[in-house]
């Protein structure tokens, strides 16, 4: 069992102060149930102003983990990290299954409006399955939101009627008809 007091990382991070000036940014704690690579992406985000003190980066992403990761980070064996590029490849390989499977444009097909969904529910269910979409192709989306509604729908009749349709204005259209739809 490793020693829950001794730190993974080496005397020589463990031992480095932060520079005089530094104060600690704000960043998003990480509990272990998302995409560990959009934690890390937010992190070097936020520490871009360090990138080059390698022994803060690792010592302030410590800090990122909550709950039962900061219970794994302390697992690994004493002077085990010697650097930010070690603890980034051994946090994605633990966290690797919470990685988001990124899918084909013909994905979004499957996204249909339901007749008890509002038009504004639809859209806020449609944006984030566009974002998992490898190669988004703005005119493959709007396609297959349009093909989201069914035909009988006002908007449907509207939508097909326009040319060169982008999917932010697709959502507009969907927007305005929400509008409709409430004031009625």
């Amino acid at each position: 069992m490793t020693n829950m007091n001794r730190s993974p990382f080496t005397d020589k991070i463990e031992q480095e102060e932060p520079p005089r000036k530094f104060s600690m940014p704000h960043f998003t704690s990480f509990k272990g149930d998302e995409d560990p690579k959009r934690h890390l992406k937010h992190y070097r985000s936020t520490m871009v102003l360090y990138r080059n003190n390698d022994t803060l980066i690792c010592k302030i992403f410590a800090t990122t983990l909550q709950g039962e990761l900061q219970d794994w980070f302390y697992t690994l064996p004493p002077l085990f990290i010697r650097s930010f590029d070690e603890l980034f490849l051994v946090f994605t390989k633990e966290y690797s299954t919470y990685c988001s499977i990124k899918k084909k444009s013909d994905h979004l097909f499957n996204v249909k409006k339901d007749p008890k969904e509002s038009l504004r529910d639809y859209v806020k269910r449609f944006k984030p399955k566009k974002v998992k979409i490898v190669g988004y192709d703005d005119s493959i989306a709007s396609a297959t939101s349009q093909k989201g509604f069914p035909a009988k729908y006002p908007l449907f009749g509207e939508l097909i009627m326009k040319e060169d349709l982008t999917l932010a204005n697709c959502f507009a259209l969907a927007e305005k008809h929400a509008l409709w739809d409430e004031a009625r």
